[in-house]
């Protein structure tokens, strides 16, 4: 991965994870109450979409589905005025994702592989395509990641769901930021050690002798 792709992962990061649970904690030590406190921490994330539009000049749809759905659940939150609904917001934006990969399979071209080709060093991305068109070992890897991934953000909607409306409010955001890291650590581990003992990861990397069938 280059430094630019390192710099915008550790901005994402910070933006989408750290940043707003230091607002709202920040928020909640400075007396402010539950329901303000997390709609200040909503904020990070739509900073993030506006650096990039500021540095690009465009939108992907990325970014537009998560503005779209950020706006729906906020107005259903402001709507309402209960910091359990926007607590609960967060399962909209995950459960989506998740559905997303999971539904892109049946295109016939996984959204993670178009994924792995932004993210990867330039060149890799047609790799990823001959691959994913020749070489079975290398498509059932990418299926099994898709489905991995796919069902970790889908299980991490419904545990944000059940935390929003079963734990003290204060606790929600730190709870549900460690289940999705617990959940996504737990995905890519299952890729990773199925990508090694497949030789899927060796094909990436091109060494000889891996398996093609």
């Amino acid at each position: 991965m280059t430094r630019d792709r390192r710099t915008g992962a550790a901005l994402a990061l910070a933006l989408d994870v750290v940043i707003p649970l230091a607002v709202f904690y920040g928020a909640r030590a400075a007396g402010v109450n539950q329901w303000l406190a997390l709609l200040l921490a909503t904020l990070a994330p739509l900073a993030g979409i506006g650096w990039t539009w500021a540095r690009s000049r465009r939108l992907d749809p990325t970014a537009v589905f998560v503005i779209a759905t950020m706006a729906l659940s906020l107005l259903v939150a402001l709507a309402s005025g209960d910091a359990r609904a926007l607590l609960a917001r967060e399962s909209w934006l995950t459960g989506a994702v998740g559905l997303w990969i999971l539904g892109s399979m049946a295109t016939g071209r996984p959204f993670l592989l178009d994924v792995a080709g932004k993210v990867s060093p330039t060149g890799m991305a047609a790799r990823f395509d001959r691959l994913w068109a020749g070489n079975r070992v290398f498509h059932r890897w990418v299926v099994l990641a898709s489905v991995a991934w796919g069902s970790a953000f889908v299980l991490d909607a419904i545990i944000r769901v059940v935390f929003a409306y079963t734990l003290a409010v204060d606790t929600v955001p730190a709870a549900g930021t460690v289940s999705l890291i617990v959940l996504i650590v737990l995905a890519q581990g299952i890729v990773m050690v199925y990508g090694r003992r497949s030789g899927a990861l060796a094909l990436i990397r091109e060494r000889e002798g891996a398996p093609t069938t």
